[in-house]
């Protein structure tokens, strides 16, 4: 058991709902494992106590917090700065007490293309689809055109040719937005895709058991699909590509690596991966 001292740094997550996250274990354990005198919390917090919340955190000089959601955009209006990563995708998931100011970061993205590095997936010159314009889709998109996606290709629901002009704008990368209504196009991009990305809550909670993708034939093969959603650890689009004989892979590494991006934010020491992933995350 970690020994709590009153010089025990306070770090933790700020979302509603939170306390079934898996954050606390994953930063405890890498605390335990480096020798850190450091405690990681989750702090439950209704929408009507946002504002209370966040300024207690900063008053009590909480050290650094992951914020989940709903609050992802809404936590940028309480920072002294923003990471241009973060700036540009218009979220934060990460603050950093430096001094006396806090600084937000958006690590989804970083943590997404390090976990498809160790599924051997470089981004670099790839074609990407899309499914998705929330928060992390924008921060998985904007961090793949930042390293050398070749296309980006952004399916949804509602319009989302803002978030391609943005990231044409601000990267270069080619970037181009449809409904996903459109099925036409849906297929033919589709063809062309190295690589798959559903990046909305459809196959989880309410929603679990459907997909955006309507049946196996708008996949193919060489096609690598991912799913950032964790629980569950299958969704049907997983197991659409499965049944497919294509590679897969779901939100586990995401939230690992996302993790281990801010654990090095807020200490300066790598997290101890393999300590963590033993613990907290046996399936990966």
């Amino acid at each position: 058991m970690q020994n709590i001292t009153g010089y025990t740094k306070v770090y933790g997550i700020i979302a509603d709902p939170i306390r079934h996250s898996i954050s606390p274990l994953m930063h405890n354990t890498a605390f335990g494992a480096l020798g850190i005198d450091g405690v990681y919390v989750a702090f439950e917090t209704p929408e009507e106590q946002f504002d209370a919340g966040v300024r207690g955190l900063k008053a009590l000089g909480i050290q650094g917090f992951n914020v989940s959601m709903p609050y992802k955009r809404r936590i940028m209006d309480y920072l002294d700065e923003i990471s241009p990563a973060a700036r540009l995708a218009g979220a934060v998931n990460t603050v950093v007490r430096e001094g006396d100011r806090y600084v937000g970061y958006l690590t989804d993205g970083t943590g997404f293309l390090q976990a498809l590095a160790t599924e051997g997936i470089d981004i670099a010159g790839k074609k990407l689809v899309i499914l998705g314009k929330g928060g992390a889709a924008t921060a998985i998109s904007v961090q793949a055109a930042l390293d050398g996606a070749a296309k980006i290709t952004i399916f949804n629901r509602s319009d989302a040719s803002e978030n391609a002009e943005l990231i044409r704008k601000a990267t270069g990368c080619q970037a181009e937005a449809y409904s996903i209504a459109d099925t036409t196009t849906l297929r033919q991009k589709l063809a062309e895709a190295d690589l798959l990305v559903n990046a909305t809550n459809v196959g989880m909670g309410n929603l679990q058991g459907q997909c955006l993708i309507p049946d196996a034939s708008y996949l193919h093969q060489g096609l690598f699909v991912a799913d950032i959603i964790y629980n569950p650890k299958k969704t049907a689009l997983l197991a659409m590509a499965e049944q497919a004989g294509l590679p897969t892979a779901n939100g586990l590494g995401m939230l690992l690596y996302q993790g281990a991006e801010a654990f090095r934010l807020w200490t300066g020491q790598d997290m101890p991966v393999d300590v963590v992933k033993r613990t907290a995350f046996p399936e990966l």
